[in-house]
């Protein structure tokens, strides 16, 4: 329960604000531009990993999608819902909708085909490498993250 009150305080979870939008604390939130020409038909959200990982993603991954970079952070496109049933862990931050709290997100690789995703298993098992952490999938609705021994 605390991991997701933590989670939804650092903006994954619940509904952005725009640039448009006034009030709050909260930072201002911009949707990562695709390029148009890229098919979303299973719509999209973002893993955000600390740019530090980067190169080293990029250059073990099977396939990569778009990849932003934005304060530090960079930003992989995965289909809509990659969150469900997988616990991402620290420091990764997932963006629904693609929505990420910087204003002005940079395209820094594009897919070598029409679609825009990276695939979120390998992207998942990568990530939990770098992190230190065993890779664990959990039970719907219920996010943990498990150490590595």
């Amino acid at each position: 329960m605390l991991r997701d009150a933590l989670s939804r305080l650092r903006g994954g979870r619940h509904a952005p604000r725009t640039a448009g939008d006034t009030g709050g604390a909260e930072p201002v939130r911009a949707r990562l531009p695709l390029p148009p020409e890229l098919s979303t038909s299973l719509g999209y959200d973002a893993v955000g990993v600390p740019a530090r990982h980067g190169f080293h993603l990029l250059s073990h991954l099977p396939r990569t999608g778009c990849v932003f970079e934005a304060a530090d952070v960079w930003w992989w496109i995965v289909p809509a819902g990659s969150d469900q049933d997988l616990d991402w862990p620290e420091p990764v931050a997932y963006a629904t909708g693609g929505f990420v709290p910087v204003p002005r997100p940079r395209l820094i690789h594009g897919p070598d085909n029409r679609t825009p995703y990276t695939p979120p298993i390998p992207l998942f098992l990568m990530v939990c490498q770098v992190a230190g952490v065993t890779p664990s999938w959990g039970t719907p609705g219920r996010r943990r993250a498990v150490t590595a021994p």
